[in-house]
Parts: structure tokens; C-alpha cells; sequence
């Protein structure tokens, strides 16, 4: 059976940025570019319509900031997730990114990476740059509120959360723990019910939020 490319649209108002990107995502062969904008009004207008699998978002934009667009976006396109691709690392511009709605956040200069994780996103993940994940847990570090087991997360199930609050995606998870990536995602599974979360950005929130950190 065939699998579908995912389909990905593009926000970036750097012509040369866009076309690369362009260009590298439709010569994967497991993604295909549907639309690129220059700016945040020209994505309201269209990806509504084109509803695209995956958008990655620049934030410095002429005009409305992508953090606006994507709160704009995300509303009408319940099915879309929203990759952050910026050069920007500031904590302020990454929680309020990841506030507005973002599934992920990817450094510009981690751009070789995109394809792997568009797919990382779209299999459930949520892709980030390592220094984007550990601004997040140092985050969480200085606010410890709750008592570490209130979830009781099993050891393998807070290794897991662990890796993934540094930036891990399930393959690398997996190969570092020296089991299947299948079995991965069933650990994550389980990490999902007893958190009551849906995502990995809102796991690695709830979890390390409450005063356990990852060592």
C-alpha cells in the first residue's frame, strides 16, 4: 500500500529561505509542498482552504507575526498542526509560540532535520530543537509545585518522558532504551491516559511542571 506524502505548507517571507524549503520538502518524496506565503495574510486567506497536514511557520513576518497566525489558524484548521521554523530561540518567543497553539519548534539552522520531523509531528510527536527543549525544562525546573509520583508514571514510563523532554524523537527513545519503537509508542500511550494529555508538548508540561525534572 501507497502511503500519501504529508502535505505541508509553507509561511516564510525570505524568497530564498521559502524556496529551499520548497525544494527540499518535494525532493524528500515523503512530503510535498501544497502552497508558500510571504506573509501571515496571504496563509489566512489560503491554508483554510488547502488545509494542509503540517505548516511551518516563520514568526518574524511583515505585518501580523506568525504567533498571531497561527492563533488566527488555528481555530478553523482543527486538523492542521503548526511547526514553528525561526531563528529565534528567546523564552518568551518559545512559550508564547507554544501557547498560541504551535505542536512543535524547529531552529532554522536544524533545518536538514525538517523532513524528519514533519513526519516525527504527524506520527504524534512534537518535534523540537534541543535547546528549544531544554529552555522548556529549565522552565519547569524553577517551579516545582507537586509531589513527583501524583501521576505514578512507572520507571520505563518517566525514562521515556525524560528523553522526550530533551528533544528525543520514538526512534531515538527506542534505541537508547534498546527496545522497539512500537513498544514506544504504547509506553506513550499509557503516559497520555495517566496525565489526561494529548500531546507530547502538553505531557512534558504537566509532568516536569509538578517538580519532577529530568536528570
Amino acid at each position: 500500500m501507497t502511503t500519501q506524502p504529508v502535505s505541508v505548507c509553507i509561511v516564510e517571507d525570505n524568497n530564498d529561505i521559502r524556496e529551499s524549503l520548497t525544494r527540499f520538502i518535494n525532493q524528500s518524496g515523503e512530503c510535498i509542498c501544497t502552497g508558500s506565503f510571504e506573509n501571515a495574510e496571504e496563509a489566512i486567506q489560503h491554508i483554510p482552504v488547502l488545509m494542509p497536514q503540517v505548516v511551518l511557520m516563520d514568526i518574524d513576518l511583515p505585518g501580523m507575526n506568525g504567533i498571531h497566525c497561527i492563533r488566527r489558524l488555528k481555530p478553523i484548521c482543527t486538523g492542521t498542526q503548526f511547526m514553528i521554523c525561526s531563528v529565534y530561540d528567546e523564552d518568551e518567543k518559545v512559550f508564547e509560540a507554544l501557547a498560541a497553539g504551535a505542536n512543535a519548534y524547529i531552529l532554522k539552522r536544524n533545518g536538514d532535520k525538517i523532513t524528519e520531523a514533519i513526519k516525527d509531528l504527524v506520527a504524534g510527536g512534537s518535534p523540537m530543537s534541543s535547546d528549544i527543549a531544554r529552555k522548556i525544562v529549565r522552565h519547569f525546573q524553577k517551579e516545582p509545585v507537586a509531589e513527583p509520583d501524583q501521576f505514578d508514571l512507572t520507571n520505563r514510563e518517566t525514562e521515556i518522558l525524560k528523553l522526550l523532554a530533551k528533544g528525543c524523537t520514538y526512534q531515538l527513545a527506542a534505541e537508547q532504551l534498546f527496545i522497539s519503537p512500537k513498544t514506544i509508542k504504547k509506553h506513550i500511550y499509557n503516559i497520555y491516559g495517566k496525565l489526561q494529555v494529548n500531546s507530547r508538548t502538553e505531557a512534558v508540561n504537566k509532568f516536569f511542571g509538578q517538580g519532577t525534572l529530568p536528570g
